[in-house]
């Protein structure tokens, strides 16, 4: 048996993309926030954690970034991708009221502008931690509607007046696999590596330098963001994923390439690919 920490509560994408890699001895465990899931894994109080790290449509998740290059190390083990399709639901009871308060999480509601504009142009639209707590949300009646998953509707045994109400059709979310560092795994011939560059200061070609190193091993770059590091202003890193194993020849020699242009390098993890999803 191994515990899983997950982006809670119960109903949420989260928790539907770590039952694609669980099995039914597993114990999941939801938390309030990413930052708790994986604090959850620094504490021990479980082994492993799965958190949001990239959509098709919205971007990266910012928070999960951040968390894994701050604090007591973390590496990513493993990942999984998840469609993504939103549905508008209600209570039983309110499936033919007036819709005048729409609760989810900003990012749904970001996928679904287009719907909501069109259906409910002037629904207020209340923020919640996830999609899923929107859903659960609504026995207070603090709101008469949630957008979060068919999962969710499911779950909290609530009524789906519209479905699939995403502006795009082919959303995918990845997740990924946390926990404490250890023996590394070996390569398989499809994997990713993430790590996280830290520049001494901003400076003019940091990001071309930091590309060339890659480049000169012909590592293709699968993902590169960004991020202050939150000491003064001018001062950021780069979160970084790369084709291929730590092992492979062509990414260590640029990883040590990196160590020596960079002040400091975070390794991430380096693990197997998930499956391309098809759209």
């Amino acid at each position: 048996m191994t515990r899983y920490a997950y982006l809670g509560p119960a109903g949420t994408f989260t928790e539907a993309a770590l039952l694609q890699i669980t099995s039914p001895s597993d114990e999941l465990r939801p938390y309030a926030n990413v930052t708790a899931a994986l604090n959850a894994v620094r504490s021990g109080s479980v082994e492993k954690a799965l958190v949001p790290i990239e959509n098709s449509v919205e971007g990266v998740v910012a928070r999960t970034l951040d968390e894994l290059a701050t604090g007591d190390p973390l590496v990513i083990s493993a990942e999984t991708t998840l469609p993504v399709s939103f549905a508008l639901m209600v209570l039983p009871e309110n499936a033919k009221s007036p819709i005048t308060r729409i609760a989810t999480h900003p990012h749904a509601e970001a996928q679904c502008r287009s719907f909501i504009a069109k259906e409910w142009p002037d629904a207020e639209i209340m923020e919640t931690p996830s999609t899923a707590a929107a859903a659960a949300g609504l026995v207070s009646k603090n709101y008469d509607a949630a957008i979060a998953s068919s999962f969710a509707a499911e779950k909290y045994g609530l009524t789906i007046v519209a479905d699939n109400i995403g502006d795009n059709e082919g959303a995918i979310t990845r997740f990924v696999v946390v926990e404490k560092p250890g023996p590394a795994s070996l390569p398989t011939g499809n994997d990713r590596t993430s790590l996280a560059a830290f520049i001494d200061i901003d400076h003019a070609g940091a990001l071309l330098e930091i590309l060339t190193e890659f480049a000169k091993q012909n590592v293709n770059l699968t993902f590169i963001q960004s991020r202050p590091t939150g000491r003064e202003l001018g001062h950021y890193h780069f979160i970084i994923d790369a084709e291929g194993h730590i092992e492979d020849m062509p990414v260590h020699q640029a990883v040590e390439g990196l160590k020596e242009i960079c002040e400091e390098i975070r390794f991430l993890g380096s693990y197997p690919r998930a499956a391309r999803v098809q759209k």
